[in-house]
């Protein structure tokens, strides 16, 4: 500290030490992480209450999965839903997809936010997955992630969903679960998905992200959390639980 720093300490603090500057206000209303054995117990409720849950999306096989994750991207479920069928029903794969075209399939989604933008990633990565992967849609992170308009939530979507790897997509539903209740409390998507894989044992880890997408779209919901629903209220630590 210079001289003239420590004059001006001094002066402000009456010659005391002064205290250590405070936390910010988000991090002291972070709740605490929960232990180890508590997360395993928010699981296992989990589990009893939906063994096998399932995504909303209405898909046939990977490559219609592929799609309809790409087109939910600020977009609900249930608008994608409305649109695919008859998207689907012309181009189920990537070679139709292709051949259908950047203006007729803007045309079946129009409904869909960024239609025109999702339309033309649509045919490119239509034409990669041919050109490179034979039609099929690839089994990795790496090379999911090398088509037009798939970004690593949509990639941990299709590899958890079409193929059963236990990987988890922190979308604002699990990102919201993770840190209000201290199961994974992190500061970004990329670091609440690490905190996850972390902390969620590998018997709950296939069904996961299903779990606290639901829990965080019916019950722990943005503007009220459904408290008294909750299966995990008494685990929980947000602080401004509803009664």
């Amino acid at each position: 500290m210079t001289e003239t720093r420590a004059r001006r300490t001094t002066a402000r603090t009456g010659g005391r030490t002064p205290p250590p500057r405070a936390r910010s206000a988000s991090r002291r209303s972070r709740p605490g992480r929960l232990a180890k054995a508590e997360i395993a117990e928010v699981f296992r409720r989990f589990a009893a209450a939906q063994p096998e849950p399932k995504g909303e999306l209405n898909v046939t096989n990977p490559f219609t999965l592929l799609v309809a994750v790409v087109l939910s991207a600020q977009a609900t479920d249930a608008g994608v839903n409305k649109a695919t069928p008859a998207l689907f029903a012309k181009a189920d794969t990537p070679q139709k997809m292709a051949a259908l075209g950047e203006p007729a399939i803007g045309e079946l989604i129009r409904t869909i936010g960024l239609f025109r933008t999702k339309a033309r990633n649509l045919v490119a990565l239509s034409r990669k997955l041919v050109a490179d992967f034979g039609g099929d849609v690839p089994r990795t992170r790496e090379a999911l992630m090398t088509l037009p308009g798939v970004g690593r939530k949509t990639a941990n979507v299709v590899l958890n969903n079409a193929f059963g790897a236990p990987t988890i997509a922190v979308d604002t539903h699990v990102f919201r679960v993770a840190n209000r209740t201290g199961i994974a409390p992190g500061r970004d998507p990329m670091e609440v998905e690490n905190a996850l894989e972390r902390a969620i044992p590998d018997l709950y880890k296939r069904h996961a992200h299903h779990w606290l997408i639901l829990h965080g779209r019916y019950v722990c919901t943005a503007r009220k959390p459904g408290c008294t629903r909750c299966v995990i209220a008494d685990i929980c630590r947000y602080g401004a639980k509803t009664v």
